[in-house]
C-alpha cells in the first residue's frame, strides 16, 4: 500500500512538472514564431469576423469564392477610404502644428507653478544636484582627453574608408521606397491571404481540427468548435459595431463643438476602443490636445472631456453588457492580464487580440478537463456555486459576507429555494467536516448560530410585509381569524438530532406557517418525554427532520415507535439531502416504517397539504379547532 501511495505521488510530480514544462515550451513557441503566429491570428479573427457575412451572402444564392471575394473587396476598400481621409487630415495637422505652438505656450505658462513656492525650489535644488553629479564624470573625461592630446603632439585622424553598396533589386528599392509602411502591407498582405484561404476552408479545417483531437473526442471538439466560433464571431461583430458607432457619435459631437478633423479623431476613437483599457484614454487624449491648442480658452476642451467622459460611461455600462456583455466570459481581472501577457509576447497586436485569443483559452478550459483551470482562473463565471461560498464565509466567521450571500440569491429566488438550494446544503457540508474533524465546536457553533439568526430574521421580514398587506387589503378584519377547515392540523415539529436538524425544523415551520398552518416545535431528550408531550398536544401530525446521512438511525427509530406508540399519528419523515426519490428513501428507513419518507421541503409541504385534504377519513382524527398563530418551541426534560 505505501509503495501504491509513492507511485501515484510521484506520478502526480511528474505530471506537473510535464505541464509546467509544456506551459514554458508554448509560450516560447508563441514568443519565437511570432513572425508567423501574428498574421496567422488576425486572419483567424478576421475570419470569424467575415464570416457571417460571408453565409449570409451564400444563403442570397452567391458561391462561396465570390461571396468571399466580395466581402473582402469591400472590406479592404472600406479601410482604404478611411485610411485616405485620416493620412490627409493628419499632413493638415502636421502643416498647422507651428500655427498651433503660441496657444500652446501659453497654457503652458499658466500651468506653470510659483517659482517662490516649496515645490518649485525643492525641483530647483535637485536640478543643482544634478548637475554636480553629472560635471564629475565630465571633468574626468575633459581631464583625460587633455591627457591624450599632450602625449601625442599630432593627433590621429581616421582616414574615411569608402565601401561601395551591394547592388539592389526591385524588391528592396520598392521598401525603401515606401520606408516604414512596407512592414505593414506585407503583414496586410499575409493577413489577407489568411483570410481569404481560412473563409473559403473553414469546414475543412473545422474537419482538420476535430480528427487531430481523435475519433474519441468528436463530441467534445464539436462542441466546443461550435462554441468558439459562436462566441468571437458574435462578440467580434457586436464589438465592430459598437465601435463603430462610438467613433461615429464621437467625430459628430467634435464636430459639432468645433474641434478641427472631426473625422480624423471620430476613427481613431473607433479603432482604438478595440484596445483594453488604454485605447480609450489614447483616443481622448488626441483631441483634448487638439483642443487645447487651437482655441484660446478651456470651454471646448472642457467639453470635449465631458463628451468622452460621458459617453465611455453610458456605452460601457449600459450598452456593452446589453449586447455582448455575456458572450465572452472573461473577467476583467483576466482582461488586464491577457492584455499585459500578449503585448508581452506579440506588441501592440497582441494588445489588440488579447480578448479573442483569451477566449479561445476559456472555451479550451471549458472541454478540455487538463486545461479546466483556464476556465476558473479566466472565466467570469463564479467558481464556487451559492451553497459554497454560503458555506466558506461561514467557515470564515464572516457573517456579513454571508448574509450578503443569501440576499443576493432571494433577489432571484424563493425563501423555500434558499432554504433548501442554500442552507440545508451548508448545514450538511458542515456537518460532514464536523464528522471528520474538519470543523471545531466553536466554528460549528457559529455556523449554527449565524444560519439560525438569519432564518428569524427572513421570518420576521416575511410577518412584517404580511401584516402591512393585511392591514392595506382589509384593515378592519380580524387579526385572529380562522383558518379553513381542511388546514386545521395540529402539526408537530421534531429533530431527529440537535444542531442541523434543529435549524431546518425551522425552517419548514416557516414554510407551513406561510401555507396557513400553525406547526409546534419539540426538542427532547427521551422517546418517553417526546411521547408525554405528544400525547398532552393531541398532534394530528409529526414532521420528523432527519439531515442525511447522520441522523438516519434516529429518524428510523422515530418512524418505528412513533406509530406503534400513537396508531393514529401521521408521521413524515425528512430525510434532507438524500439524493434519491421518495421511494427510495422509505427503503432507507426499513420496512418496519410505516411513515412518509420525503427529501425536500417542498415535498414535506405537499405531504401536509394531502393529510390536511383526508381530514374526513376516519383514521384521521378530528382536527384541533384552535390552531396557533405562531411557531411554539417546547422542550420536555
Amino acid at each position: 500500500m505505501e509503495s501504491y501511495l509513492v507511485r501515484s505521488k510521484d506520478s502526480a510530480t511528474s505530471s506537473k512538472a510535464l505541464t509546467l514544462i509544456a506551459a514554458v515550451l508554448v509560450v516560447a513557441a508563441l514568443y519565437f514564431g511570432r513572425e508567423v503566429l501574428v498574421p496567422l491570428a488576425l486572419g483567424l479573427v478576421f475570419s470569424f469576423l467575415l464570416t457571417p457575412v460571408v453565409s449570409q451572402l451564400e444563403k442570397l444564392r452567391i458561391g462561396r469564392p465570390a461571396a468571399v471575394l466580395i466581402v473582402l473587396a469591400c472590406a479592404l476598400g472600406l479601410v482604404g477610404v478611411v485610411s485616405w481621409g485620416v493620412a490627409d487630415q493628419l499632413v493638415q495637422i502636421m502643416a498647422k502644428v507651428p500655427d498651433y505652438k503660441s496657444n500652446l505656450d501659453i497654457k503652458i505658462r499658466s500651468l506653470h507653478i510659483s517659482k517662490n513656492g516649496n515645490l518649485s525650489k525643492a525641483t530647483a535644488t535637485m536640478q543643482e544636484l544634478n548637475k554636480e553629479l553629472a560635471a564629475v564624470p565630465g571633468q574626468i573625461s575633459s581631464n583625460q582627453a587633455r591627457e591624450q592630446a599632450q602625449g601625442s603632439p599630432r593627433a590621429a585622424h581616421p582616414i574615411p574608408v569608402q565601401v561601395a553598396a551591394p547592388p539592389t533589386n526591385i524588391v528592396q528599392d520598392l521598401r525603401d521606397l515606401l520606408g516604414p509602411l512596407a512592414g505593414v502591407l506585407e503583414t496586410a498582405a499575409i493577413v489577407s491571404i489568411f483570410t481569404v484561404f481560412m473563409l473559403l476552408k473553414r469546414e475543412d479545417l473545422r474537419n482538420r481540427a476535430i480528427r487531430l483531437a481523435g475519433r474519441g473526442q468528436l463530441t467534445v471538439m464539436t462542441h466546443a468548435l461550435d462554441d468558439a466560433a459562436h462566441r468571437l464571431s458574435r462578440y467580434l461583430l457586436m464589438q465592430s459595431l459598437v465601435n463603430s458607432g462610438y467613433g461615429l457619435v464621437v467625430g459628430t459631437c467634435l464636430y459639432f463643438i468645433g474641434v478641427p478633423h472631426a473625422f480624423l479623431w471620430g476613427v481613431l476613437a473607433a479603432l482604438l476602443r478595440f484596445i483594453p483599457y488604454v485605447g480609450i484614454l489614447a483616443a481622448a487624449a488626441f483631441p483634448i490636445t487638439m483642443a487645447l491648442a487651437v482655441f484660446p480658452g478651456w470651454r471646448q476642451a472642457a467639453f470635449t472631456v465631458g463628451l468622452f467622459v460621458t459617453l465611455e460611461v453610458s456605452v460601457a455600462n449600459f450598452l456593452e453588457p446589453y449586447v455582448y456583455g455575456g458572450n465572452t466570459g472573461i473577467s476583467s481581472l483576466a482582461i488586464l492580464v491577457a492584455a499585459i501577457f500578449w503585448t508581452t509576447l506579440w506588441g501592440p497586436v497582441g494588445l489588440i487580440l488579447s480578448t479573442p485569443l483569451t477566449v479561445c483559452l476559456i472555451v479550451l478550459g471549458r472541454y478540455a478537463p487538463q486545461l479546466q483551470f483556464l476556465e476558473v482562473v479566466l472565466g467570469d463565471e463564479p467558481v464556487l456555486a451559492p451553497e459554497q461560498h454560503f458555506y466558506q464565509r461561514l467557515l470564515a466567521m464572516d457573517d456579513e459576507e454571508a448574509r450578503k450571500v443569501a440576499l443576493n440569491y432571494l433577489k432571484e429566488h424563493s425563501l423555500e429555494s434558499l432554504y433548501e438550494s442554500i442552507f440545508i446544503p451548508a448545514l450538511k457540508l458542515g456537518e460532514h467536516d464536523y464528522q471528520v474533524d474538519g470543523v471545531d465546536d466553536d466554528t460549528r457553533k457559529f455556523m449554527l448560530h449565524t444560519t439560525r439568526d438569519l432564518i428569524e430574521e427572513f421570518n420576521d421580514e416575511y410577518l412584517e410585509q404580511q401584516s402591512k398587506l393585511s392591514a392595506e387589503n382589509n384593515p378592519d378584519s380580524a387579526a385572529h381569524q380562522h383558518l379553513p377547515a381542511e388546514q386545521r392540523l395540529k402539526i408537530v415539529c421534531i429533530p431527529a438530532r440537535n444542531g442541523p436538524d434543529e435549524l431546518i425544523i425551522m425552517m419548514l415551520g416557516q414554510l407551513l406557517q406561510r401555507d396557513g398552518y400553525s406547526p409546534r416545535f419539540i426538542r427532547t431528550e427521551t422517546f418517553d418525554n417526546l411521547s408525554a408531550e405528544l400525547a398532552r398536544q393531541k398532534c394530528d401530525v409529526a414532521c420528523v427532520s432527519s439531515l442525511s446521512p447522520f441522523g438516519i438511525s434516529q429518524a428510523r427509530s422515530l418512524c418505528k415507535k412513533l406509530p406503534a406508540r400513537f396508531p393514529h399519528l401521521q408521521v413524515v419523515i425528512g430525510l434532507w439531502r438524500l439524493d434519491v426519490d421518495g421511494p427510495s428513501a422509505k427503503e432507507r428507513l426499513g420496512n418496519n416504517c410505516t411513515g412518509i419518507a420525503v427529501t425536500t421541503l417542498s415535498d414535506a409541504i405537499a405531504q401536509v397539504r394531502k393529510l390536511a385534504g383526508a381530514g374526513s377519513n376516519p383514521a384521521l382524527p378530528s382536527p384541533s379547532p384552535e390552531p396557533s398563530d405562531t411557531l411554539v418551541r417546547s422542550s420536555a426534560t
